[in-house]
């Protein structure tokens, strides 16, 4: 049965150990008056701290959910530690050595089973370092250098080298006097059916750390061809290994995303590397698995993350379409946040590893100083989807766009989004603006409806009537100048039967727009507009007929100057507009001459 501590070596632990400074390790703490130290709970979420420390007594307390204790307590509940491991593991910070009842110094056997694992982890990484300088490890190292790591790098980061053999770890640490059960355990070997054999073999090896600095986990990188296994393959999940609360990097960048109240979110274990050496020291990275709720409640406690402390989170992503879902699933995350999200993507398309190799440190820094808000990002997305040069690209834009708006957690920012949306797509704010409050826009076409008296049917009449004289002026007129779905169906029959001309008049022209016909719907509408005479008002009907082809072009070109203006507004947010900008003169241009056909106006 294993021996009990010695109550003065207890003792002794909790006198050595400060509580502020281990609680530090796990949550951002700030004065909170009477020698008393406050921040995030973090065994219940919250939005205002109610998580208080006092270190002259060596206690904490939560006013929330209630839970309290001392430094033990604290230790055995956050890390999920018996008694006995809780003050091993503060023994070991504190430089104290146990002594236990019923024999001596506590031999490896009456060691809890945390404290053996994580032993059995310090080793290995200490075994995968040492191996990274050996012959067989040139095709890492030569790896490393070509990412622009060199020997210093690998050594803060403590990256090592895991030898082809199948045993030479196993080996190492059965030597040390770790059982097979304690590696199984700890993840470190697999089961086989002749026995157990290394996890990672062949491939350069990152140390996965917890807030306290104790080596828990491993993530290993493929070096060979003739290795069949995943790209990267990670430590599975242990007792001392839990990847959905695990950021690979945090023990480093722990007291940097404190002080700078920014956490940036990168993809692996290289950009970590770079960013940091970049002078970036707030990177961290997921450990083989999607940043979720687990990771959201780890790093809200190091940003002090409540209603007051507006902290920062930025997520790199790679610019594929990868990386744009997994910006979209970060918005979706990003209501568990009260700090600000944003996200920082290199045009080309770069990580940070790659950023910092081509370019350098300062182009790291500078991917995260432009950081862009995350809904902007997710808005942005989704508009780059559709043709938003055409009315139904827009429409259907909006519709997608529109959610993300109204999801946006600072109700105080969604007008000014909504604003910003309208500019994006070259829409008018107010059909924006209800969208996003929830409300119906209007659609742009009418469907099987009548031809109404308007201009569309007008010109239509025009067309039947008087093919002759406005032949030239037909020409010009595209299927959308019709916003009817029978004006347009009506049109494509005149130009399928040769548009109009003096060549082909009465009811050999009325004959040949009938044969174009596709139904007998649009035949009944051609037979109606054939004979429907014009205004009585309208005077010489040649001349009115022009007009009304004039004014239908002078409409649709309002139209299209409408949709150039949507077009510049987005091409000034990238700015890129010289030639939007000439068009659109052109086109006012065009405009100002049809209004004088139309309405005799200059």
């Amino acid at each position: 049965m294993a021996g009990r501590i010695r109550d003065q070596d207890i003792a002794e632990v909790r006198e050595r150990a400060r509580i502020d400074d281990v609680v530090r390790e796990y949550v951002s703490l700030k004065p909170a008056g009477g020698g008393s130290l406050k921040g995030l709970c973090p065994f219940h979420d919250e939005r205002s701290p109610s998580f208080h420390v006092t270190p002259s007594r060596g206690m904490w307390y939560c006013f929330g959910c209630g839970e309290g204790g001392d430094l033990l307590s604290f230790m055995q509940k956050i890390d999920h530690l018996s008694f006995t491991e809780a003050v091993e593991k503060l023994a070991d910070k504190a430089g104290v050595t146990l002594q236990y009842v019923d024999g001596g110094a506590a031999p490896n056997k009456q060691q809890g089973q945390r404290k053996r694992l994580v032993e059995a982890h310090k080793k290995a990484a200490e075994f995968y370092q040492s191996q990274l300088s050996s012959p067989e490890a040139e095709t890492g190292r030569a790896f490393l250098a070509d990412r622009g790591f060199d020997g210093q790098a690998a050594q803060t980061f403590s990256v090592g080298y895991a030898p082809k053999g199948w045993d030479a770890l196993t080996s190492h640490l059965k030597g040390l006097g770790f059982t097979e059960q304690e590696l199984l355990a700890g993840g470190l070997v697999s089961q086989g059916n002749r026995g157990v054999y290394d996890r990672f073999r062949g491939r350069l090896v990152w140390p996965i750390k917890d807030l306290g600095g104790d080596v828990i986990g491993f993530g290993a990188r493929k070096l060979y061809d003739d290795d069949e296994g995943p790209k990267y393959l990670n430590t599975p999940e242990t007792p001392i290994y839990k990847k959905s609360s695990v950021l690979y990097g945090l023990d480093l960048a722990r007291k940097q995303v404190s002080k700078e109240q920014q956490a940036v979110i990168v993809e692996g274990y290289t950009d970590v590397m770079a960013a940091h050496l970049a002078g970036v020291g707030t990177a961290v990275a997921t450990c083989g698995t999607a940043f979720g709720a687990e990771h959201i409640k780890v790093l809200r406690r190091l940003l002090m993350d409540d209603d007051r402390m507006k902290g920062q989170v930025v997520f790199t992503f790679d610019g594929d379409a990868a990386g744009q879902k997994a910006a979209l699933r970060a918005f979706e995350e990003d209501q568990r946040f009260v700090s600000q999200t944003f996200v920082a993507i290199e045009k080309s398309g770069l990580d940070p590893c790659d950023l910092r190799l081509q370019h350098g440190d300062a182009a790291v820094q500078a991917l995260i100083e432009n950081r862009v808000p995350l809904f902007e990002f997710a808005i942005k997305s989704v508009l780059a989807t559709y043709d938003l040069n055409t009315s139904e690209g827009r429409i259907a834009a909006l519709k997608e766009s529109a959610p993300i708006v109204s999801k946006i957690r600072d109700t105080s920012l969604r007008p000014e989004y909504a604003r910003r949306l309208a500019g994006w797509l070259g829409m008018d704010p107010a059909t924006v603006s209800r969208a996003v409050t929830g409300k119906n826009t209007q659609p742009t076409r009418t469907s099987r409806s009548p031809i109404g008296a308007s201009v569309e049917r007008e010109a239509l009449k025009a067309a039947l009537q008087y093919p002759g004289a406005v032949s030239e002026w037909y020409q010009s007129l595209e299927p959308t100048a019709f916003t009817h779905e029978k004006a347009e169906q009506v049109h494509l029959a005149i130009v399928a039967a040769g548009g109009p001309s003096a060549n082909l008049v009465d009811m050999a022209w009325i004959d040949a727009v009938l044969a174009a016909s596709p139904d007998d719907e649009v035949r009944s509408t051609v037979r109606e507009l054939a004979v429907e005479p014009m205004p009585a008002e309208a005077g010489t009907d040649e001349r009115y007929a022009v007009g009304m082809i004039a004014r239908l072009l002078e409409i649709d070109s309002s139209r299209r100057i409408d949709e150039l203006k949507g077009q510049l507004t987005r091409a000034e947010e990238d700015g890129d507009s010289p030639e939007i900008m000439q068009q659109l003169f052109a086109l006012e241009s065009y405009r100002r001459s049809l209004r004088e056909i139309s309405f005799g106006e200059a």
